[in-house]
């Protein structure tokens, strides 16, 4: 397909307008304007519609593909929710608006969205309040790793500068806990790809602030020994964190507060469908039990005894502020839509499709592929192509692969500890017909593997750019497209 610049035809236009009846007043600076006209593609307005539509009809994503992207949740998100956060009333307020001291007329609205939001939020992860402020996954994590530094100083315990990270945690967490001042030390997993609890009393002393655990984990597994975990941890002297990332697998059956967790982010964008695969941002809500509740990050939405909603900014020990304005707004109006919409039995039908679509395509993939923990999952199945790798296809050519089978792969080499990684999340929004065709074309891979391996190093074949030649792309980047001579 070619560049829209290859397009141009000079003096081509897109509109034609008629000269203007008053005098045309230029207030651009002589030093400022140009010389010459910029170099833009020259087309109609047809040809441009239908370069970019062509275009999209390229991408791969939620709306078009099964996007099985393990430890993400791309999952199918409801249109009537996109429409609600569309509504005028919230999609034109004026971003300084939210901001006044004690929200007029204008804010209430969303002021109470806010607030609802992340009081259903604290409900159903069994926490003392909630704040909406991070922008993203990642970014919950780091607010909640500032929390626990904050807890430690105020108590004057300044030596506290490690934080325990399990191997089997989201790949974030020691980013996280790095970028707020935390030395990462990691706690191996035992055979059944549970946390190691003789490594993990090994490593607890007076200098650890805090450990990171994923719920489940990048496994797909839950670990039976939270609550042993969350005691040991507490028994040291530091606090419990729980990645949330995975909630979808455990919403409406387990409350994370009530294992013992002292702080955990999870992610509106997977668990409470807003959109993630395909595009859009993304919105990282933290809850905490009490005792961190005085360092939750400013402005907090606040009810008043009237029933008037404002925005609050007196807390002396709050780690400050950490997102313009409060938060992703957007995104959390979607997720109020959605929590709204399901309800307390709505997010245990959520939970128990998450779990059953993943043991059904562990199920049906397990002769094929490998399973380093051979044990029921949660919300995604991790698979290993150490087998195909044995006859020289290995997880990057499967995952090729499947490109050409009209589906996304999945996230591969990931978990580190698993080798040849495929980890599958088929999510709670796919029908049976959808995993069967999915299964199916896994299964046809594996075949290929033992029958036609070059087949699959020559995948993907389907698309406008094939295999690509990865490790010159990373050290000879090609970072221009080549002048073709006139």
């Amino acid at each position: 397909m070619k560049l829209i610049f290859e397009k141009s035809k000079p003096g081509r236009r897109g509109s034609s307008l008629p000269k203007p009846s008053v005098p045309v007043v230029d207030r651009i600076p002589a030093h400022l304007r140009r010389n010459q006209p910029a170099e833009l593609p020259e087309l109609s307005e047809q040809e441009v519609i239908r370069h970019f539509i062509n275009l999209s009809r390229k991408n791969m994503g939620v709306d078009t593909n099964f996007y099985p992207l393990g430890s993400c949740t791309m999952k199918y998100n409801p249109k009537f929710h996109e429409r609600l956060a569309a509504l005028p009333g919230f999609a034109e307020l004026h971003p300084l608006l939210p901001q006044l001291r004690h929200g007029g007329q204008l804010t209430q609205g969303a002021l109470a969205v806010v607030y609802e939001a992340q009081s259903i939020l604290a409900e159903l992860l069994g926490f003392a309040e909630c704040t909406m402020q991070p922008l993203a996954g990642a970014h919950g994590e780091l607010t909640g790793a500032m929390l626990i530094a904050a807890y430690h100083r105020s108590r004057g315990d300044a030596k506290r500068k490690i934080m325990l990270i399990p191997d089997a945690a989201h790949g974030t967490n020691p980013a996280s806990a790095a970028v707020a001042g935390f030395r990462c030390e990691v706690v191996r997993s035992d055979a059944d790809g549970n946390v190691d609890l003789e490594d993990l009393r090994a490593k607890l002393n007076d200098e650890v602030a805090g450990l990171m655990l994923t719920c489940p984990n990048t496994l797909g597994l839950f670990d039976p020994n939270v609550k042993t975990i969350c005691e040991l941890v507490h028994a040291a002297g530091a606090l419990a964190y729980c990645d949330g990332a995975n909630f979808n697998a455990i919403i409406g059956r387990l409350r994370p507060g009530d294992l013992g967790f002292d702080v955990m982010h999870v992610n509106l964008h997977k668990t409470f469908a807003t959109p993630h695969g395909g595009g859009g941002p993304g919105s990282g809500p933290v809850g905490v039990a009490e005792k961190l509740v005085p360092f939750l990050p400013v402005s907090r939405v606040a009810k008043r005894a009237d029933g008037t909603y404002s925005l609050e900014y007196t807390f002396p020990e709050s780690i400050g502020y950490i997102a313009p304005f409060y938060g992703n707004f957007g995104v959390i109006l979607k997720a109020y839509a959605y929590m709204l919409t399901l309800g307390r039995e709505g997010f245990r039908r959520v939970s128990a499709h998450a779990v059953l679509n993943a043991n059904y395509v562990r199920a049906r993939l397990a002769g094929a592929y490998r399973q380093k923990y051979d044990r029921p999952c949660m919300h995604e199945c991790v698979f290993s192509a150490s087998g195909q790798a044995e006859k020289g296809v290995h997880a990057l050519d499967i995952a090729k692969g499947l490109i050409d089978r009209g589906f996304h792969p999945p996230t591969m080499y990931f978990p580190l500890i698993v080798p040849e990684a495929l980890m599958i999340e088929p999510t709670e929004t796919e029908s049976k017909e959808t995993l069967d065709a999915f299964v199916d074309a896994m299964l046809e891979l594996a075949e290929l593997a033992e029958t036609h391996p070059e087949k699959l190093h020559q995948a993907p074949v389907t698309t406008p750019v094939g295999r690509l030649d990865e490790t010159a792309a990373a050290r000879k980047p090609r970072l221009s497209e080549p002048v073709a001579e006139k």
